[in-house]
Parts: C-alpha cells; structure tokens; sequence
C-alpha cells in the first residue's frame, strides 16, 4: 500500500508540475505578445510625428514662400522642424538631368516621386506618410542649374534656409 500512495503523490506531483509548465509558457506567450503590440503601436504613434513634423514644415514654407513671392523683393532666414530620420530636404527638377555632389540619390528621388513635386525628403519614406510635395513660386531652374538635386541638410531636427526675392524677379529663390 505505501508502494501505491507513493507513486500516487509521484503523479499527482507531476501533473500539478505540468499544469504550472503550461501555465507559466501561456503566460510567457500572452506577455510576448502585449510587448509585441506595445513596439508595434508606438511605432505607429512615431510615424504620425514624423508625418505631423513633416505637415507643418510644408505648410509653414509654403506660407512664407508665398510672403516673400508677394512682396517686391527681400531676404529671410528660415528654421524648419522635420524628423531626425530625415538626413536631406531636397528639391529637384525632373526635366533636367542629375548633377552635383547628390547625383546618386536623382533616382531614388525620382522613383519616390508624384506628379509634379519638387520638394522631396531624403530617405525616402523617412518623413512619414509625405514622400514630396510641389512647392509653388519659386525658381526651381535657377536653384538646380548647377546643381540637382539641391539639397539642405537636416542638422539635428532643423533645416535653415534663406528665402529670396530679387527686384524685378518674379519667383522665389531657396538658398543653403
């Protein structure tokens, strides 16, 4: 009889010890998969900054482009907030061939691109959900004459350029 209690307390011990195993790894699983989630959900949350940062900066610089374009002449320097992630601001003519120190990214800057825009950011997709966008009023010809694509650096979350407006001139030029 003590042989049969005894390998009865040897099972019951082993099940209540495989329960626990399942138990524990589910638990394992399920926290596997809320951390999973979390990285997944912030990850998301950065892109809407990305996007919203990228957003305001089109929407200011269109805004003080179109000052400037306004106005019979004048000089302005610019400071722009834009993602870390984005190392170039960049403006391109597509109708004129690649040229300059930035000649390897033309066609990853052309491949990104809609229609007609000419302002695009450098890597591509690393703005968030804006790739490029047309800015209006300037003179695109004149700024990638000698050099295209003309790109400003992003320094540590801030692009800073200088707007210009000749007189006489019709359209605005964006300067380093």
């Amino acid at each position: 009889m003590k042989k049969g209690v005894a390998r009865n307390e040897r099972r019951g011990g082993k099940k209540g010890q495989v329960e626990l195993s399942f138990g524990m790894i589910f638990s394992i699983f399920l926290i596997i998969v809320f951390i999973a989630f979390a990285i997944y959900a912030i990850g998301k949350f950065l892109d809407i900054q990305k996007s919203a940062k990228t957003g305001q900066l089109v929407q200011n610089f269109q805004a003080d482009i179109d000052k400037m374009w306004k106005s019979s002449s004048g000089s302005q320097e610019v400071e722009y907030s834009l993602a870390n992630s984005v190392s170039l601001a960049c403006f391109q003519d597509f109708e004129l061939p690649k040229k300059g120190p930035r000649q390897d990214i033309y066609d990853d800057l052309r491949l990104a691109r809609s229609e007609n825009e000419n302002f695009l950011f450098y890597p591509v997709g690393s703005s968030g959900g804006i790739l490029g966008i047309e800015i209006k009023n300037i003179n695109l010809q004149q700024m990638t004459a000698s050099e295209n694509p003309y790109c400003i650096e992003n320094e540590n979350g801030i692009i800073k350029m200088i707007i210009s407006k000749g007189a006489g001139e019709a359209l605005v030029k964006i300067k380093r």
